[in-house]
């Protein structure tokens, strides 16, 4: 029996993959990481010494399109509801991987997401079968983000470079489409030249669809709107007039469509 866990370079799915290895010999579990080309660099540097740590084979796979170029192709700016970019780029791609290479009864796949996400997995695993799909991390003992990176930073592995910034998640370089305010108040700040280049081709795909389609949503005087990030930065960010929601982080769930 294989044991494929989707491995994101999130803290979690390294902490599934920790989990796992205590019960599972480790010559029988794959790390699978399904690149959207838009990562952030220090990534990569944690999917090679993770994987080296644990001596659990690593295997990366590409659509070979950015999200932008997803976008472009469908003719369509993702949102927190529909995202072409991870059905595309994570979800189909990581499916059909795992169906050429194991049928249902050779493998088990696993998600990193813990036990206050455990309501995800209960509604994906009967979507599914007749594949089986687990998260650990939802299982007891029940471990807080705070909790994975300590042990991670204990076993000898620095955790991604993101989380010390102050993201939330270390996936597309600290950029989501589901994201909220607080978090691309964080990516301007923390990596100013990324957000203007996600801010220019989120402009280009609105070229190629005809209009302008923000993702971006803002209450502004008890009325909602979508801005764009130009719109958002130069309103709110570059601006001391305009107050953004603190708490607004959004979320990131790339294999939950």
């Amino acid at each position: 029996m294989k044991h494929v866990i989707m491995y994101s370079g999130g803290i979690c799915s390294w902490a599934t993959a920790e989990r796992l290895s205590k019960t599972v010999d480790r010559r029988d579990i794959l790390l699978l990481f399904t690149d959207t080309q838009c990562e952030d660099g220090d990534l990569y540097r944690f999917l090679y010494e993770s994987a080296a740590h644990f001596d659990i084979e690593l295997k990366i796979i590409a659509d070979g399109r950015t999200i932008w170029e997803v976008f472009k192709a469908v003719k369509f700016m993702g949102n927190s509801r529909i995202d072409p970019c991870s059905r595309i780029l994570k979800r189909e791609l990581a499916d059909k991987w795992v169906a050429e290479h194991y049928k249902p009864d050779e493998c088990i796949v696993y998600l990193g997401i813990d036990w206050s996400e455990s309501h995800r997995i209960d509604r994906l695993k009967p979507r599914k079968l007749p594949y089986i799909y687990e998260a650990p991390m939802c299982e007891p003992p029940y471990l807080t983000k705070a909790n994975m990176l300590d042990m991670c930073r204990e076993s000898g592995v620095e955790p991604p470079r993101l989380y010390a910034m102050g993201f939330m998640h270390n996936n597309c370089g600290g950029f989501c489409i589901r994201s909220g305010q607080a978090q691309f108040r964080k990516l301007y700040i923390e990596k100013p030249d990324y957000y203007i280049e996600c801010e220019n081709a989120e402009q280009e795909v609105f070229e190629v669809i005809g209009k302008e389609q923000p993702f971006l949503r803002v209450t502004e005087d008890g009325e909602l709107h979508y801005l764009s990030l130009r719109t958002f930065r130069k309103r709110y960010l570059e601006s001391d007039s305009k107050q953004i929601d603190l708490f607004d982080w959004g979320g990131c769930g790339c294999f939950f469509g």
